[in-house]
């Protein structure tokens, strides 16, 4: 199987504009680069399965889910 070139890629992009529209198509475009950077990331991590980037990450949601912990806890209050 060959390369895609200049053609083909203009038809898939001609065939996406026309099924999801000229709105939809750069939050698609976002969504996909997401996800391939995140899989690029997971894949190429070490060994043991967790990378500095991970760590950080976990902290992170570690951290905005006490706090939305603590905002539901004054709403309720």
């Amino acid at each position: 199987m060959g390369k895609i070139g200049v053609m083909e890629l203009i038809l898939i992009f001609g065939i996406a504009l026309v099924i999801f529209g000229p709105g939809k198509l750069p939050e698609i475009g976002k969504a996909m680069g997401k996800a391939i950077s995140e899989f690029k990331r997971y894949s190429f991590s070490n060994p043991d399965g967790e990378d500095k980037d991970s760590k950080k990450s976990k902290t992170d949601m570690e951290v905005k889910a006490n706090d939305n912990e603590r905002e539901l806890g004054q709403e309720e209050a």
